[in-house]
């Protein structure tokens, strides 16, 4: 059997958090079975070295592809990334509710969506996720993990993470998979566009979906699936979570075209700051009245990284 080693170095503040980080992702992989989740093989720990041995993946992540040059966009053909949404919504489903235990991913993005030969989507790296009880619909942390862009306002601002948060990540990552750009990628030209979330809402208010499209797809596409998937994005981005829908009526949306579709609230705006006031990997404190420290990272980095070995 073929497999991927990994070796993740966790690169925040302490050694007890990066153990602990570990342990979490393993143990929760462990319990975890779905085709469309990365399948743990095994792990190894000798001194501050830490191994993950996963299923082997050839086609690397939905990163590569994504935001690669266009010869490796155009391998995206428009069936095919309704198919990597459609998976990823099932793999979400699972995670949420269809699994013995109730999963907050709280890093759900590009580079954490992997491919199997077939370009089926698997998603990936646990060393965030949660455990919620089975009664549990929400938490607050005073450490708030993640990538800035797909962590949703009330999350940034407060550590408040629930489901809902999963689904604005999934939010932002159906509308990078349909337009080809990273949520981060938009500069302020204009002083009012600063991300793919803002944009895509200016796209709606305009009457003009159609635009996000990547260009390397060409007219090769069903225009009703777009809109459809667009629709659904900004319903994932509401600025408040109650207004989101759950990876359950998402899936129901995708799959039954009959289901009508209610018309969304604006977004969660997130300006990014700048990334040199963020150093990778280090606790900030917002402000002398809170308590919250934040350990994210800038565009599309998380604070563990991962490594073929």
């Amino acid at each position: 059997m073929k497999a991927a080693i990994h070796l993740r170095r966790h690169n925040i503040r302490t050694q007890r958090q990066g153990e602990r980080e570990f342990k979490n992702e393993v143990l929760l992989v462990a319990k975890l079975q779905h085709r469309n989740l990365v399948r743990l093989l095994g792990f190894c720990v000798q001194g501050e070295e830490k191994i993950l041995v996963y299923e082997f993946l050839p086609n690397k992540s939905l990163n590569y592809f994504l935001f690669g040059d266009s010869t490796k966009r155009s391998q995206l053909d428009w069936t095919r990334r309704y198919k990597i949404i459609g998976g990823i919504t099932r793999g979400i489903l699972y995670l949420h509710q269809d699994s013995r235990l109730t999963i907050i991913h709280r890093d759900l993005k590009a580079s954490n969506i992997l491919l199997d030969e077939d370009m089926n989507p698997k998603i990936a790296d646990f060393a965030m996720a949660k455990n919620f009880r089975m009664d549990q619909t929400e938490d607050n942390t005073g450490r708030v993990v993640g990538t800035f862009g797909y962590m949703p306002p009330e999350y940034v601002a407060n550590g408040q993470f629930s489901t809902k948060s999963d689904v604005y990540s999934f939010g932002v990552l159906i509308l990078e998979i349909i337009g080809g750009k990273k949520n981060s990628s938009f500069n302020e030209t204009d002083g009012s566009i600063s991300n793919l979330v803002t944009y895509v809402w200016r796209l709606w208010n305009n009457d003009s979906l159609l635009e996000l499209v990547d260009p390397v797809i060409g007219d090769n596409y069903d225009k009703y699936e777009v809109i459809r998937c667009v629709h659904i994005g900004l319903l994932c981005v509401q600025e408040n979570p109650t207004d989101r829908p759950t990876m359950l009526t998402i899936f129901q949306m995708l799959t039954n075209t009959s289901v009508t579709l209610p018309v969304p609230e604006p977004p969660g705006f997130f300006f990014r700051v700048r990334s040199e006031k963020i150093p990778l990997a280090e606790s900030l404190q917002p402000g002398p009245s809170t308590c919250m420290s934040i350990a994210c990272s800038v565009n599309d980095v998380s604070i563990t990284c991962v490594s073929p070995r």
